[in-house]
Protein backbone atom coordinates (compact mmCIF):
# COMPACT_ATOMS: atom_id res chain seq x y z
CA UNK A 1 0.00 0.00 0.00
CA UNK A 2 1.44 3.43 -0.93
CA UNK A 3 2.36 5.69 2.00
CA UNK A 4 -0.32 8.27 1.19
CA UNK A 5 -3.04 5.61 1.02
CA UNK A 6 -1.85 3.98 4.26
CA UNK A 7 -1.89 7.37 5.99
CA UNK A 8 -5.46 7.97 4.78
CA UNK A 9 -6.57 4.57 6.10
CA UNK A 10 -5.01 5.25 9.51
CA UNK A 11 -6.72 8.64 9.73
CA UNK A 12 -10.06 7.03 8.95
CA UNK A 13 -9.48 4.41 11.65
CA UNK A 14 -8.58 7.09 14.19
CA UNK A 15 -11.64 9.14 13.23
CA UNK A 16 -13.93 6.12 13.53
CA UNK A 17 -12.55 5.20 16.97
CA UNK A 18 -13.01 8.77 18.17
CA UNK A 19 -16.61 8.79 16.98
CA UNK A 20 -17.32 5.47 18.70
CA UNK A 21 -15.92 6.76 21.99
CA UNK A 22 -17.90 10.02 21.65
CA UNK A 23 -21.08 7.99 21.09
CA UNK A 24 -20.48 6.37 24.48
CA UNK A 25 -19.98 9.76 26.14
CA UNK A 26 -16.16 9.78 26.27
CA UNK A 27 -14.32 12.44 24.28
CA UNK A 28 -10.74 11.38 23.46
CA UNK A 29 -8.03 13.21 21.57
CA UNK A 30 -6.66 12.02 18.25
CA UNK A 31 -3.19 11.71 19.78
CA UNK A 32 -4.47 9.32 22.43
CA UNK A 33 -6.36 7.29 19.82
CA UNK A 34 -3.29 7.09 17.58
CA UNK A 35 -1.17 5.88 20.48
CA UNK A 36 -3.78 3.29 21.41
CA UNK A 37 -3.94 2.02 17.82
CA UNK A 38 -0.20 1.45 17.80
CA UNK A 39 -0.33 -0.17 21.24
CA UNK A 40 -3.05 -2.62 20.18
CA UNK A 41 -1.22 -3.52 16.98
CA UNK A 42 2.02 -4.11 18.87
CA UNK A 43 0.42 -6.48 21.40
CA UNK A 44 1.11 -10.00 20.04
CA UNK A 45 -1.95 -11.39 21.83
CA UNK A 46 -4.22 -9.42 19.46
CA UNK A 47 -2.88 -11.30 16.43
CA UNK A 48 -2.12 -8.41 14.06
CA UNK A 49 0.54 -9.09 11.43
CA UNK A 50 2.68 -6.04 10.77
CA UNK A 51 3.94 -7.41 7.44
CA UNK A 52 0.61 -7.65 5.60
CA UNK A 53 -2.07 -5.14 4.66
CA UNK A 54 -5.05 -4.85 6.99
CA UNK A 55 -8.29 -6.18 5.54
CA UNK A 56 -11.78 -5.03 6.49
CA UNK A 57 -12.17 -7.59 9.26
CA UNK A 58 -8.81 -6.54 10.72
CA UNK A 59 -9.89 -2.91 10.75
CA UNK A 60 -13.15 -3.78 12.50
CA UNK A 61 -11.29 -5.85 15.06
CA UNK A 62 -8.78 -3.03 15.60
CA UNK A 63 -11.53 -0.46 16.10
CA UNK A 64 -13.37 -2.72 18.55
CA UNK A 65 -10.28 -3.43 20.65
CA UNK A 66 -9.25 0.22 20.77
CA UNK A 67 -12.71 1.41 21.76
CA UNK A 68 -12.90 -1.28 24.43
CA UNK A 69 -9.60 -0.22 25.97
CA UNK A 70 -10.35 3.51 25.73
CA UNK A 71 -13.70 3.09 27.52
CA UNK A 72 -12.29 0.96 30.35
CA UNK A 73 -12.63 3.34 33.30
CA UNK A 74 -11.03 0.97 35.83
CA UNK A 75 -7.74 0.31 34.10
CA UNK A 76 -4.50 1.78 35.54
CA UNK A 77 -2.76 1.04 32.25
CA UNK A 78 -5.13 3.34 30.38
CA UNK A 79 -4.64 6.06 33.00
CA UNK A 80 -0.88 5.79 32.56
CA UNK A 81 -1.15 6.08 28.79
CA UNK A 82 -3.44 9.10 29.14
CA UNK A 83 -0.98 10.67 31.56
CA UNK A 84 1.90 10.11 29.16
CA UNK A 85 0.02 11.56 26.21
CA UNK A 86 -1.12 14.58 28.22
CA UNK A 87 2.38 15.26 29.51
CA UNK A 88 3.87 14.85 26.04
CA UNK A 89 1.38 17.28 24.52
CA UNK A 90 1.68 19.95 27.25
CA UNK A 91 5.27 19.83 28.45
CA UNK A 92 8.16 21.43 26.60
CA UNK A 93 11.67 22.37 27.59
CA UNK A 94 12.32 25.69 29.28
CA UNK A 95 13.98 27.26 26.24
CA UNK A 96 11.27 26.18 23.79
CA UNK A 97 8.48 27.33 26.08
CA UNK A 98 9.92 30.82 26.61
CA UNK A 99 10.59 31.24 22.89
CA UNK A 100 7.05 30.25 21.95
CA UNK A 101 5.62 32.39 24.76
CA UNK A 102 7.42 35.50 23.52
CA UNK A 103 6.27 34.91 19.98
CA UNK A 104 2.61 34.55 20.99
CA UNK A 105 2.75 37.62 23.25
CA UNK A 106 4.25 39.80 20.55
CA UNK A 107 1.54 38.80 18.10
CA UNK A 108 -1.31 39.35 20.61
CA UNK A 109 -0.10 42.60 22.14
CA UNK A 110 1.09 44.35 19.01
CA UNK A 111 -2.08 46.46 18.79
CA UNK A 112 -1.96 47.49 22.48
CA UNK A 113 1.72 48.37 22.18
CA UNK A 114 1.00 50.49 19.14
CA UNK A 115 -1.67 52.46 21.02
CA UNK A 116 0.83 53.27 23.77
CA UNK A 117 3.72 54.25 21.52
CA UNK A 118 1.55 56.38 19.22
CA UNK A 119 -0.12 58.23 22.09
CA UNK A 120 0.55 61.98 22.37
CA UNK A 121 -1.13 62.67 25.71
CA UNK A 122 -0.72 66.11 27.29
CA UNK A 123 -3.68 66.67 29.60
CA UNK A 124 -3.96 65.02 33.02
CA UNK A 125 -6.90 62.85 32.00
CA UNK A 126 -5.06 61.68 28.90
CA UNK A 127 -1.97 60.83 30.93
CA UNK A 128 -4.04 58.82 33.40
CA UNK A 129 -5.60 56.92 30.51
CA UNK A 130 -2.13 56.26 29.08
CA UNK A 131 -0.97 55.01 32.49
CA UNK A 132 -3.90 52.57 32.65
CA UNK A 133 -3.00 51.30 29.19
CA UNK A 134 0.61 50.74 30.25
CA UNK A 135 -0.51 48.81 33.36
CA UNK A 136 -2.93 46.78 31.25
CA UNK A 137 -0.14 46.00 28.81
CA UNK A 138 2.09 44.81 31.66
CA UNK A 139 -0.69 42.63 33.07
CA UNK A 140 -1.58 41.11 29.72
CA UNK A 141 2.05 40.48 28.84
CA UNK A 142 2.83 38.88 32.20
CA UNK A 143 -0.40 36.87 32.34
CA UNK A 144 -0.88 37.69 36.01
CA UNK A 145 -4.61 38.30 35.76
CA UNK A 146 -7.30 40.72 34.68
CA UNK A 147 -6.42 44.42 34.40
CA UNK A 148 -9.80 45.29 35.99
CA UNK A 149 -8.85 43.66 39.32
CA UNK A 150 -7.29 46.24 41.67
CA UNK A 151 -5.35 43.57 43.57
CA UNK A 152 -3.77 42.35 40.37
CA UNK A 153 -2.97 45.94 39.37
CA UNK A 154 -1.14 46.52 42.66
CA UNK A 155 0.68 43.21 42.34
CA UNK A 156 1.94 44.17 38.89
CA UNK A 157 4.11 46.91 40.39
CA UNK A 158 6.42 44.40 42.22
CA UNK A 159 7.59 40.81 41.53
CA UNK A 160 6.56 39.63 45.02
CA UNK A 161 4.02 37.18 43.62
CA UNK A 162 6.76 35.02 42.17
CA UNK A 163 8.48 34.71 45.56
CA UNK A 164 5.24 33.43 47.06
CA UNK A 165 4.42 31.07 44.21
CA UNK A 166 7.71 29.14 44.17
CA UNK A 167 7.61 27.87 47.78
CA UNK A 168 3.91 27.02 47.43
CA UNK A 169 4.27 24.95 44.26
CA UNK A 170 7.48 23.34 45.55
CA UNK A 171 5.79 22.30 48.78
CA UNK A 172 2.82 20.91 46.86
CA UNK A 173 5.01 18.88 44.50
CA UNK A 174 7.09 17.56 47.41
CA UNK A 175 3.97 16.38 49.21
CA UNK A 176 2.56 14.75 46.07
CA UNK A 177 5.91 13.15 45.35
CA UNK A 178 6.09 11.74 48.85
CA UNK A 179 2.58 10.28 48.54
CA UNK A 180 3.39 8.71 45.16
CA UNK A 181 6.65 7.22 46.43
CA UNK A 182 5.01 5.76 49.53
CA UNK A 183 2.34 4.20 47.35
CA UNK A 184 4.96 2.78 44.97
CA UNK A 185 6.92 1.31 47.89
CA UNK A 186 3.82 -0.44 49.22
CA UNK A 187 2.87 -1.85 45.81
CA UNK A 188 6.43 -3.10 45.34
CA UNK A 189 6.43 -4.82 48.74
CA UNK A 190 3.11 -6.56 47.98
CA UNK A 191 4.33 -7.71 44.55
CA UNK A 192 7.47 -9.15 46.11
CA UNK A 193 5.26 -11.07 48.49
CA UNK A 194 3.11 -12.30 45.60
CA UNK A 195 6.10 -13.57 43.62
CA UNK A 196 7.10 -15.75 46.57
CA UNK A 197 3.56 -17.08 47.06
CA UNK A 198 1.98 -18.49 43.86
CA UNK A 199 -1.37 -19.19 45.57
CA UNK A 200 -1.70 -15.54 46.52
CA UNK A 201 -1.11 -14.46 42.92
CA UNK A 202 -4.16 -16.42 41.76
CA UNK A 203 -6.45 -14.58 44.18
CA UNK A 204 -5.00 -11.10 43.77
CA UNK A 205 -4.58 -10.82 39.98
CA UNK A 206 -1.15 -9.18 40.33
CA UNK A 207 -1.11 -7.89 36.74
CA UNK A 208 -3.54 -5.16 37.78
CA UNK A 209 -1.34 -4.31 40.76
CA UNK A 210 1.69 -4.05 38.46
CA UNK A 211 -0.19 -1.69 36.17
CA UNK A 212 -1.02 0.39 39.24
CA UNK A 213 2.70 0.38 40.12
CA UNK A 214 3.56 1.55 36.60
CA UNK A 215 0.98 4.31 36.93
CA UNK A 216 2.34 5.70 40.17
CA UNK A 217 5.96 5.32 39.04
CA UNK A 218 5.22 7.30 35.88
CA UNK A 219 3.52 9.96 37.98
CA UNK A 220 6.59 10.11 40.22
CA UNK A 221 8.90 10.56 37.22
CA UNK A 222 6.82 13.40 35.80
CA UNK A 223 6.74 15.14 39.19
CA UNK A 224 10.52 14.94 39.42
CA UNK A 225 10.85 16.52 35.97
CA UNK A 226 8.52 19.37 36.96
CA UNK A 227 10.27 19.81 40.32
CA UNK A 228 13.61 20.09 38.55
CA UNK A 229 12.22 22.88 36.37
CA UNK A 230 10.79 24.64 39.43
CA UNK A 231 14.19 24.51 41.13
CA UNK A 232 15.75 26.03 38.02
CA UNK A 233 13.15 28.81 38.12
CA UNK A 234 13.93 29.46 41.78
CA UNK A 235 17.64 29.77 41.02
CA UNK A 236 16.94 32.17 38.15
CA UNK A 237 14.61 34.29 40.32
CA UNK A 238 17.18 34.48 43.11
CA UNK A 239 19.85 35.65 40.69
CA UNK A 240 17.55 38.21 39.05
CA UNK A 241 16.46 39.55 42.46
CA UNK A 242 20.08 40.33 43.31
CA UNK A 243 20.57 41.97 39.93
CA UNK A 244 17.41 44.03 40.40
CA UNK A 245 18.58 45.31 43.78
CA UNK A 246 21.98 46.21 42.37
CA UNK A 247 20.46 48.05 39.39
CA UNK A 248 18.09 50.02 41.63
CA UNK A 249 20.92 51.03 43.97
CA UNK A 250 22.98 52.15 40.99
CA UNK A 251 20.02 54.16 39.71
CA UNK A 252 19.57 55.84 43.11
CA UNK A 253 23.25 56.77 43.23
CA UNK A 254 23.03 58.40 39.80
CA UNK A 255 19.74 60.25 40.33
CA UNK A 256 19.90 61.17 44.06
CA UNK A 257 18.24 64.60 44.40
CA UNK A 258 19.14 65.92 40.96
CA UNK A 259 16.46 67.71 39.00
CA UNK A 260 17.90 66.55 35.66
CA UNK A 261 20.08 63.59 34.79
CA UNK A 262 21.72 62.93 31.38
CA UNK A 263 19.94 60.30 29.34
CA UNK A 264 23.19 58.51 28.56
CA UNK A 265 23.61 57.69 32.26
CA UNK A 266 20.15 56.42 33.19
CA UNK A 267 18.83 54.98 29.93
CA UNK A 268 21.08 51.84 29.97
CA UNK A 269 19.91 51.15 33.52
CA UNK A 270 16.28 51.50 32.46
CA UNK A 271 16.90 48.99 29.65
CA UNK A 272 18.46 46.54 32.14
CA UNK A 273 15.52 46.98 34.51
CA UNK A 274 13.10 46.36 31.66
CA UNK A 275 14.90 43.16 30.71
CA UNK A 276 14.87 42.00 34.33
CA UNK A 277 11.17 42.74 34.61
CA UNK A 278 10.49 40.75 31.44
CA UNK A 279 12.53 37.86 32.87
CA UNK A 280 10.44 37.98 36.05
CA UNK A 281 7.32 37.77 33.91
CA UNK A 282 8.69 34.78 31.99
CA UNK A 283 9.48 32.93 35.21
CA UNK A 284 6.02 33.74 36.56
CA UNK A 285 4.29 32.35 33.47
CA UNK A 286 6.51 29.26 33.44
CA UNK A 287 5.78 28.55 37.10
CA UNK A 288 2.07 29.00 36.43
CA UNK A 289 2.17 26.51 33.55
CA UNK A 290 4.13 23.98 35.59
CA UNK A 291 1.69 24.36 38.47
CA UNK A 292 -1.25 23.78 36.15
CA UNK A 293 0.47 20.77 34.64
CA UNK A 294 1.02 19.30 38.10
CA UNK A 295 -2.62 19.79 39.02
CA UNK A 296 -3.87 18.11 35.83
CA UNK A 297 -1.61 15.07 36.32
CA UNK A 298 -3.42 14.20 39.56
CA UNK A 299 -6.60 13.25 37.71
CA UNK A 300 -4.87 10.22 36.19
CA UNK A 301 -4.57 8.52 39.60
CA UNK A 302 -8.26 7.90 40.31
CA UNK A 303 -8.29 4.12 39.84
CA UNK A 304 -6.04 3.35 42.80
CA UNK A 305 -8.65 3.98 45.47
CA UNK A 306 -11.27 2.09 43.47
CA UNK A 307 -9.20 -1.02 42.77
CA UNK A 308 -7.09 -1.07 45.92
CA UNK A 309 -8.80 0.57 48.90
CA UNK A 310 -6.73 1.30 51.97
CA UNK A 311 -8.21 -1.62 53.90
CA UNK A 312 -7.23 -4.10 51.16
CA UNK A 313 -3.71 -2.68 51.03
CA UNK A 314 -3.30 -2.95 54.80
CA UNK A 315 -4.42 -6.59 54.75
CA UNK A 316 -1.93 -7.39 52.01
CA UNK A 317 0.88 -5.65 53.91
CA UNK A 318 0.60 -7.95 56.92
CA UNK A 319 4.00 -9.44 57.81
CA UNK A 320 5.60 -7.42 55.00
CA UNK A 321 8.38 -4.87 55.41
CA UNK A 322 7.94 -1.86 53.17
CA UNK A 323 11.33 -0.67 51.91
CA UNK A 324 12.15 2.62 50.25
CA UNK A 325 14.40 2.88 47.22
CA UNK A 326 17.17 4.33 49.37
CA UNK A 327 16.96 1.41 51.80
CA UNK A 328 17.15 -1.11 48.95
CA UNK A 329 20.24 0.57 47.59
CA UNK A 330 21.96 0.69 50.98
CA UNK A 331 21.35 -3.02 51.56
CA UNK A 332 23.70 -4.02 48.74
CA UNK A 333 26.07 -1.05 48.76
CA UNK A 334 29.11 -3.20 49.52
CA UNK A 335 28.25 -6.12 47.18
CA UNK A 336 30.30 -4.90 44.24
CA UNK A 337 30.97 -6.83 41.07
CA UNK A 338 34.40 -8.49 40.90
CA UNK A 339 36.17 -7.69 37.66
CA UNK A 340 38.15 -10.94 37.82
CA UNK A 341 34.89 -12.82 37.21
CA UNK A 342 34.41 -11.14 33.83
CA UNK A 343 36.78 -10.93 30.90
CA UNK A 344 34.55 -9.93 28.00
CA UNK A 345 32.16 -7.49 29.74
CA UNK A 346 33.13 -3.96 30.72
CA UNK A 347 32.07 -2.67 34.15
CA UNK A 348 32.16 0.94 35.35
CA UNK A 349 32.59 2.07 38.95
CA UNK A 350 32.40 5.49 40.64
CA UNK A 351 36.06 5.54 41.56
CA UNK A 352 37.25 4.72 38.02
CA UNK A 353 34.81 6.76 35.90
CA UNK A 354 34.97 10.55 35.70
CA UNK A 355 31.38 11.28 34.57
CA UNK A 356 29.81 8.35 36.41
CA UNK A 357 26.75 10.31 37.63
CA UNK A 358 25.94 11.64 34.13
CA UNK A 359 25.65 8.30 32.33
CA UNK A 360 22.32 7.58 30.66
CA UNK A 361 21.17 4.41 32.40
CA UNK A 362 18.78 2.12 30.54
CA UNK A 363 15.24 1.48 31.84
CA UNK A 364 15.38 4.70 33.91
CA UNK A 365 17.72 3.01 36.37
CA UNK A 366 15.47 0.01 37.19
CA UNK A 367 16.98 -3.47 37.41
CA UNK A 368 16.42 -5.26 34.06
CA UNK A 369 17.07 -8.74 35.47
CA UNK A 370 14.41 -8.37 38.18
CA UNK A 371 11.94 -6.91 35.68
CA UNK A 372 12.47 -9.78 33.23
CA UNK A 373 12.43 -12.65 35.75
CA UNK A 374 9.46 -11.45 37.84
CA UNK A 375 7.22 -10.52 34.91
CA UNK A 376 7.48 -6.78 35.32
CA UNK A 377 8.48 -5.92 38.91
CA UNK A 378 10.29 -2.56 39.13
CA UNK A 379 13.18 -2.41 41.58
CA UNK A 380 15.74 0.43 41.58
CA UNK A 381 19.23 -0.40 40.36
CA UNK A 382 22.29 0.33 42.47
CA UNK A 383 25.07 1.99 40.43
CA UNK A 384 27.55 1.57 43.28
CA UNK A 385 27.86 -2.20 42.74
CA UNK A 386 28.86 -1.58 39.12
CA UNK A 387 27.36 -0.43 35.82
CA UNK A 388 27.46 -2.90 32.94
CA UNK A 389 28.39 -1.49 29.54
CA UNK A 390 26.84 -3.59 26.77
CA UNK A 391 26.74 -2.38 23.17
CA UNK A 392 27.32 1.24 24.20
CA UNK A 393 24.44 1.10 26.69
CA UNK A 394 24.56 1.06 30.48
CA UNK A 395 22.62 -1.10 32.93
CA UNK A 396 22.30 -1.09 36.74
CA UNK A 397 21.10 -3.92 38.97
CA UNK A 398 19.44 -4.42 42.32
CA UNK A 399 22.14 -6.72 43.67
CA UNK A 400 25.28 -8.53 42.59
CA UNK A 401 23.51 -11.83 41.82
CA UNK A 402 21.19 -10.05 39.40
CA UNK A 403 24.19 -8.37 37.76
CA UNK A 404 26.00 -11.68 37.30
CA UNK A 405 22.93 -13.40 35.85
CA UNK A 406 22.18 -10.60 33.41
CA UNK A 407 25.81 -10.36 32.26
CA UNK A 408 25.81 -14.04 31.23
CA UNK A 409 23.22 -13.42 28.48
CA UNK A 410 22.13 -9.75 28.20
CA UNK A 411 20.31 -10.11 24.88
CA UNK A 412 17.97 -12.73 26.30
CA UNK A 413 16.72 -10.43 29.06
CA UNK A 414 16.55 -7.44 26.72
CA UNK A 415 14.25 -9.41 24.39
CA UNK A 416 12.06 -10.45 27.34
CA UNK A 417 11.66 -6.82 28.39
CA UNK A 418 10.82 -5.83 24.81
CA UNK A 419 8.09 -8.49 24.59
CA UNK A 420 6.71 -7.35 27.94
CA UNK A 421 6.56 -3.77 26.65
CA UNK A 422 4.51 -4.92 23.65
CA UNK A 423 1.82 -6.16 26.04
CA UNK A 424 1.95 -3.03 28.22
CA UNK A 425 2.50 -0.07 25.92
CA UNK A 426 2.90 2.35 28.83
CA UNK A 427 6.27 0.70 29.56
CA UNK A 428 7.72 2.12 26.33
CA UNK A 429 7.83 5.63 27.76
CA UNK A 430 8.16 4.59 31.40
CA UNK A 431 11.33 2.58 30.71
CA UNK A 432 12.46 4.79 27.79
CA UNK A 433 12.33 2.04 25.16
CA UNK A 434 11.87 4.50 22.30
CA UNK A 435 14.85 3.26 20.31
CA UNK A 436 13.31 -0.20 20.14
CA UNK A 437 9.88 1.23 19.25
CA UNK A 438 10.74 4.23 17.08
CA UNK A 439 7.15 4.75 15.94
CA UNK A 440 6.09 5.52 19.52
CA UNK A 441 8.73 8.13 20.37
CA UNK A 442 7.05 11.17 21.99
CA UNK A 443 7.45 14.36 20.02
CA UNK A 444 9.05 16.16 22.95
CA UNK A 445 11.76 13.49 23.18
CA UNK A 446 12.28 12.80 19.47
CA UNK A 447 14.93 15.51 19.13
CA UNK A 448 16.73 14.44 22.30
CA UNK A 449 17.20 10.73 21.54
CA UNK A 450 20.93 11.09 20.96
CA UNK A 451 21.48 14.42 22.73
CA UNK A 452 21.87 13.03 26.24
CA UNK A 453 24.24 10.22 25.27
CA UNK A 454 27.40 10.64 27.32
CA UNK A 455 30.41 8.38 26.95
CA UNK A 456 32.17 7.43 30.17
CA UNK A 457 35.69 8.59 30.88
CA UNK A 458 37.37 5.72 32.66
CA UNK A 459 40.47 6.03 34.84
CA UNK A 460 42.93 3.32 35.85
CA UNK A 461 46.38 3.02 37.40
CA UNK A 462 49.12 2.07 34.92
CA UNK A 463 52.93 1.81 35.09
CA UNK A 464 55.75 1.49 32.55
CA UNK A 465 59.37 0.33 32.82
CA UNK A 466 62.34 1.30 30.63
CA UNK A 467 66.02 0.29 30.54
CA UNK A 468 68.46 2.48 32.38
CA UNK A 469 70.64 3.26 29.33
CA UNK A 470 69.03 2.25 26.03
CA UNK A 471 71.31 4.57 24.01
CA UNK A 472 75.16 4.72 23.95
CA UNK A 473 76.57 7.26 26.43
CA UNK A 474 77.37 10.76 25.13
CA UNK A 475 79.77 11.92 27.79
CA UNK A 476 81.91 14.97 26.94
CA UNK A 477 85.26 14.33 28.56
CA UNK A 478 86.46 17.87 28.07
CA UNK A 479 83.54 19.35 30.02
CA UNK A 480 84.50 21.28 33.12
CA UNK A 481 82.13 22.62 35.69
CA UNK A 482 84.76 24.23 37.96
CA UNK A 483 85.17 27.90 37.12
CA UNK A 484 88.72 27.96 38.46
CA UNK A 485 89.72 25.20 36.11
CA UNK A 486 88.13 27.11 33.24
CA UNK A 487 90.05 30.21 34.29
CA UNK A 488 93.31 28.27 34.36
CA UNK A 489 92.72 27.08 30.78
CA UNK A 490 91.84 30.59 29.67
CA UNK A 491 95.12 31.96 31.06
CA UNK A 492 97.04 29.17 29.40
CA UNK A 493 95.49 30.04 26.05
CA UNK A 494 96.24 33.71 26.60
CA UNK A 495 99.93 32.96 27.16
CA UNK A 496 100.18 31.48 23.65
CA UNK A 497 100.07 34.99 22.21
CA UNK A 498 103.63 35.49 23.45
CA UNK A 499 104.99 32.26 21.94
CA UNK A 500 106.60 31.67 18.53
CA UNK A 501 105.98 28.56 16.47
CA UNK A 502 109.19 26.82 15.22
CA UNK A 503 109.47 24.15 12.58
CA UNK A 504 112.37 22.08 11.30
CA UNK A 505 112.86 19.87 8.30
CA UNK A 506 115.10 16.84 8.04
CA UNK A 507 116.75 15.33 5.01
CA UNK A 508 114.29 12.46 4.99
CA UNK A 509 111.32 14.76 4.75
CA UNK A 510 112.89 17.19 2.29
CA UNK A 511 110.72 17.70 -0.78
CA UNK A 512 108.16 15.18 0.49
CA UNK A 513 105.71 17.25 2.35
CA UNK A 514 104.77 20.86 2.83
CA UNK A 515 105.91 22.54 6.00
CA UNK A 516 104.33 25.62 7.37
CA UNK A 517 104.97 27.87 10.28
CA UNK A 518 102.81 30.36 12.06
CA UNK A 519 103.95 33.72 13.34
CA UNK A 520 102.20 36.65 14.84
CA UNK A 521 102.16 39.77 12.58
CA UNK A 522 103.88 42.94 13.81
CA UNK A 523 101.74 45.32 15.80
CA UNK A 524 101.32 49.05 15.25
CA UNK A 525 103.04 50.78 18.16
CA UNK A 526 102.20 54.25 19.30
CA UNK A 527 103.00 56.55 22.23
CA UNK A 528 100.92 59.00 24.18
CA UNK A 529 102.13 61.97 26.23
CA UNK A 530 100.94 62.59 29.71
CA UNK A 531 99.58 66.13 28.98
CA UNK A 532 97.75 67.68 26.13
CA UNK A 533 98.52 71.34 25.46
CA UNK A 534 96.79 74.05 23.43
CA UNK A 535 96.66 77.86 23.00
CA UNK A 536 93.90 80.37 22.39
CA UNK A 537 93.45 84.09 21.75
CA UNK A 538 91.56 86.35 24.16
CA UNK A 539 87.90 87.03 23.58
CA UNK A 540 87.08 90.65 22.61
CA UNK A 541 85.14 92.65 25.24
CA UNK A 542 84.06 96.09 24.05
CA UNK A 543 81.38 98.21 25.79
CA UNK A 544 79.67 101.47 24.76
CA UNK A 545 78.39 103.76 27.52
CA UNK A 546 75.78 106.55 27.18
CA UNK A 547 73.47 104.96 24.67
CA UNK A 548 70.40 105.64 26.79
CA UNK A 549 70.96 109.37 26.49
CA UNK A 550 70.75 112.04 29.13
CA UNK A 551 69.48 115.55 29.65
CA UNK A 552 70.84 116.73 26.35
CA UNK A 553 69.09 116.14 23.05
CA UNK A 554 72.22 114.78 21.38
CA UNK A 555 73.29 111.31 22.41
CA UNK A 556 76.99 110.84 23.02
CA UNK A 557 78.49 107.40 23.45
CA UNK A 558 81.77 106.42 25.03
CA UNK A 559 83.56 103.28 23.71
CA UNK A 560 85.47 101.28 26.30
CA UNK A 561 87.74 98.35 25.19
CA UNK A 562 88.19 95.80 27.96
CA UNK A 563 89.87 93.08 25.85
CA UNK A 564 92.86 91.56 27.65
CA UNK A 565 96.21 91.33 25.99
CA UNK A 566 97.48 88.07 24.48
CA UNK A 567 100.30 87.69 26.97
CA UNK A 568 97.84 87.99 29.87
CA UNK A 569 95.76 84.97 28.93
Amino acid sequence: MPPTQAESVIKNIIREIGQECAAHGDIVSETLVAFMVKAVVLDPSNGFNMDRTLIKSDVQKLVKLCVSRLLDSKNPSLDTIKMQVYFDMNYTSREEFLEEHHRVLESRLSSVSREITDNRACAREELESLYRKVVSYVLLRSGLGSPTDIKIVREATVPAIIHEAIPAITQHIDSQLQIAQDQAYRYTAILEKVTKNPLMSMELQPYMLKEALYNVRQYEIFLQIILSDIITCAQEVEMMTKQLGAQLEQLKMIVKSKTAVPTSQVFPIFISLSNLWTSFQDESVLISVLSSLTAHLERFLGTHEVLFPEKVIQDLLEEVTVKTDVCRIKEHMEDKVHLVDFRKQEWLFPETTANFDKLLIQYRGFCPYTFATTDGLLLPGNPAIGILKHKEKYYTFNNRDAAYSFAENPENYIDIIKEKAKKNAELIQLLELHQQFETLIPYSQMKDVDKHYIKPITKSETSTQTDTHILPPTIVRSYEWNEWELRRKAIKLANLHHKVTHSVQTNLSHMRRENSSQVYPAKDVGTQSLREGSTRVPRPQIYIAGLRGGQTKVTKGVKVNLTRAVDET
